[in-house]
């Protein structure tokens, strides 16, 4: 991970524009690609921000980093007062809670509660930023990477884009789609799900474990 303090400005264009003016900021930039802009303050959300993948150029004076689908995030540098770089190295992933390990462990046993005809291609597939719950296969024979969250908002969704890009690099497996999975999924993770063509199924914990509920509800 590079962390550069600097003084800067920001322009944001794309579905919409945005400008930072000149202050002093810490620049981050993710071993995948990422690109977030922080502030002293708004505890973990950055300012702006360009999710992996994109092309990151780095120029004397400014940095350009553009997304696949366009989106241009213009940084220009006026003074650097810091810049380091550390090799964080593999990180494990977040650690399950009881109720999100057992969903996992009951969906691997029945991925079609999922998706009608999906088999089990292996738990905790890993990557190079963290293990992907569950890698399923579909009726199509297409690969299909799975994130399970007891509660599903927009940082799970954010997390299974981080995988589907690394899965995608992939030949053996690519093309791979996303699926997230909760026992309830909050409305803005649907539409960035959606944006980012993520399916997303809603599922009962207590019908799994086998006790009658309501049927569980597909998106």
């Amino acid at each position: 991970m590079r962390l550069v303090i600097a003084e800067c400005t920001v322009d944001y264009a794309g579905r919409l524009t945005a400008h930072l003016p000149r202050a002093t900021r810490l620049l981050m930039v993710k071993a995948d690609g990422c690109v977030a802009i922080h502030s002293d303050g708004g505890a973990y959300k950055p300012l702006n921000w360009m999710n992996a993948p994109n092309v990151f150029t780095e120029h004397d004076d400014h940095w350009t980093v553009v997304s696949p689908k366009g989106e241009e995030l213009l940084i220009t540098i006026h003074e650097v007062l810091s810049d380091s770089a550390h090799d964080l190295g593999v990180d494990p992933g977040l650690q399950k809670d009881g109720v999100e390990a057992h969903l996992q462990e009951l969906l691997a046993l029945e991925p079609e509660r999922i998706e009608e005809g999906m088999t089990l291609i292996r738990r905790e597939f890993p990557t190079e930023i963290g293990p992907v719950d569950l890698l399923c296969r579909d009726p199509d024979g297409n690969t299909v990477a799975i994130e399970i969250k007891r509660r599903g908002e927009i940082d799970g969704v954010e997390q299974l884009t981080r995988y589907l890009s690394f899965l995608n690099r992939n030949p053996d497996l690519a093309p791979v789609r996303g699926m997230f999975v909760a026992q309830e999924i909050k409305p803005q993770a649907k539409t960035l799900a959606s944006d980012r063509s993520i399916g997303f199924v809603e599922v009962d914990y207590d019908e799994l474990r086998g006790i009658e509920r309501p049927q569980q509800k597909l998106f």
